[in-house]
């Protein structure tokens, strides 16, 4: 019993975290597109690929499909990486792998074969970069949110714990704006 609940407490702090780490990427995603480093979002070219009609040509709908689908993706990792951990401390550094891994198998894996983006050794400089950087973003929040709620189930957070999830927060927040 014992260990189920700690598989439940992995999966709902993940999917939380998940939730978390799939906004603060999505956030550094729109400013790389501001940037002029990215012609679009790769959640919408997968949601276009996948909506009936040609790949290339915009479809109404994409947008919503496309942001739904990432968070769903998102959470859904987070998920299966709160059951890898269970009720262990997420390290920040294996959140990072852990998102980086995610990447490279689907941006030199199936995202190629789905959609019109191409793989990320044959892509123009500006995608791989934002998207790596994304992924990290991902990969840190997602493993500092799921501290932090494994801090709150135990009780109330000291003012060095919101401190330091506060940081992680900034830090995600403040590569989207050059600093």
């Amino acid at each position: 019993m014992r260990g189920q609940a700690a598989y439940m407490r992995g999966f709902t702090r993940g999917a939380l975290g998940g939730v978390a780490a799939t906004t603060a990427m999505s956030a550094l995603m729109v400013a790389g597109r501001r940037a002029g480093l990215m012609s679009g979002q790769p959640p919408k070219h997968v949601a276009r690929a996948i909506l009936p009609g040609h790949p290339r040509r915009p479809k109404p709908g994409e947008g919503v499909l496309g942001a739904v689908a990432h968070y769903g993706f998102g959470v859904s990792a987070g998920a299966l990486f709160g059951l890898l951990i269970r009720s262990r401390r997420a390290p920040v550094s294996l959140g990072v792998a852990y998102a980086l891994v995610i990447w490279v198998v689907s941006y030199q894996g199936w995202v190629p074969r789905v959609t019109v983006l191409p793989e990320i050794s044959k892509d123009r400089p500006g995608r791989p970069a934002v998207m790596a950087a994304g992924h990290v973003v991902y990969g840190a929040v997602l493993a500092a949110a799921m501290n932090l709620f494994a801090k709150r189930r135990r009780g109330a957070l000291s003012l060095d714990q919101r401190d330091d999830f506060r940081v992680a927060q900034r830090d995600a927040f403040s590569l989207d704006r050059g600093r």
